[in-house]
């Protein structure tokens, strides 16, 4: 019985070492974003003044990349804030004015609204631009747009760009039209899939490499790319990247859910559970109901303080939602219910689309599968274009 128990604790032993070892390779293999990755852009800013284009998401692990900068002696001069503002509590669509950020002094420079018009004016003054945001991998999603911009500005005036790459949560496929570049606008800057699949840094070198930048000028551009990413990860966010993507199912959800912006029914902003359902107070033959309310980042929602009727999206596995991809079923579900035609779409609808056959097809009683038939061609397209940009594997 002794002998018997011994040789079982030497292979319970055996085992835990054997367990550990197969750990290893997981626990090496961790995502390093690239402002973790120090030694690759310290040397880079010695000497230098620099500004740094961030929000709430610019984390070095758990230290804020402005913080990291500063203990490191850089010369940090200045902070442009996206949508939703440095601390990332605005609204969407907000304006936010400029204004001092009161843990570090340095001045933060709103560049959403429209205030701040003159980019290379305002990049002039510094030697490097930092990149350092959480994207979602979304063409309507503003953070890239800005970047863009700013890539225009340092194209214009000569300075430098250093954009710390992030890992995107959504970067494991691609789906969706290519813009129709006559419906560019805010939520839309480039001829890129609804989905492209790409992060910031590969996106800064397809701009330049494709010549999308004004009269094909280049952006004088530097990657730190992140370390262990490939566009099979299934990377998720420390912290939400905007006041209404508040956890994992809503950034999955986003790619077929943030059409509803563009008719009367709800999403689900000013509740607990943005993206992740949609309703209206007149589609009553659905069961599910929420109440939109005025909370942070989402002030004054749509069908505020009214109980609107419709689906929960939240019991969907994530499986099911990558698989699918862009999901039109729920859009042409609640067009459906409302029955009131073409009531139903606002313009806002080809901006985030792209393309102007997506709503006529709805009209017409065509079916999801046959709208995504549609675009089938462009994805194929982009796959190839975006190959010379990846700077990670497929």
């Amino acid at each position: 019985m002794n002998r018997y128990f011994t040789k079982m604790t030497q292979w319970a032993a055996c085992a835990a070492v054997w367990c550990c070892m197969a750990l290893l390779p997981a626990q090496a293999a961790k995502i390093l974003t690239g402002d973790q990755r120090t030694d690759l852009y310290l040397p880079l800013l010695q000497g230098k003044t620099v500004a740094v284009f961030s929000n709430h998401t610019g984390l070095a692990g758990k230290q804020h990349i402005v913080d990291l900068l500063l203990a490191h002696k850089v010369q940090v001069k200045a902070i442009f804030a996206p949508e939703h503002g440095f601390r990332g509590k605005a609204d969407a669509g907000e304006h936010v004015d400029n204004e001092v950020d009161s843990q570090t002094g340095l001045p933060v420079i709103s560049l959403y609204g429209g205030r701040n018009k003159n980019l290379a004016d305002l990049v002039r003054p510094y030697d490097v631009l930092i990149v350092d945001i959480q994207d979602v991998g979304l063409r309507f999603y503003t953070y890239y747009v800005t970047m863009l911009k700013l890539m225009e500005a340092c194209a214009e005036t000569g300075r430098t760009m250093i954009i710390m790459d992030r890992p995107n949560p959504n970067g494991f496929y691609v789906d969706g039209p290519i813009l129709d570049m006559k419906y560019k606008s805010g939520v839309g800057g480039l001829p890129i899939p609804v989905v492209h699949g790409m992060t910031l840094a590969e996106l800064g070198l397809m701009i330049n490499g494709e010549h999308w930048l004004k009269n094909g000028r280049q952006c004088p551009l530097t990657v730190i790319p992140c370390k262990n990413y490939t566009h099979q990860s299934r990377y998720k966010l420390p912290v939400k990247p905007s006041p209404n993507l508040p956890n994992m199912k809503s950034v999955y959800l986003y790619p077929s859910t943030c059409y509803f912006e563009a008719t009367p029914v709800s999403l689900g902003r000013g509740t607990d559970m943005p993206f992740q359902v949609y309703g209206h107070p007149d589609m009553k033959q659905f069961s599910f109901r929420f109440m939109p309310q005025s909370v942070e980042g989402a002030k004054n929602p749509p069908q505020l303080n009214k109980w609107c009727y419709g689906r929960d999206l939240r019991h969907v596995p994530d499986k099911v939602i990558w698989r699918n991809g862009i999901n039109l079923e729920y859009l042409i579900e609640a067009y459906r219910a409302m029955n009131i035609g073409d009531g139903f779409f606002r313009s806002f609808m080809e901006l985030l689309i792209g393309v102007d056959y997506v709503r006529k097809m709805i009209e017409e009683g065509r079916s999801a599968q046959e709208i995504k038939a549609c675009w089938k061609q462009d994805v194929e397209q982009f796959l190839v274009q975006r190959r010379p940009y990846l700077l990670y594997d497929e």
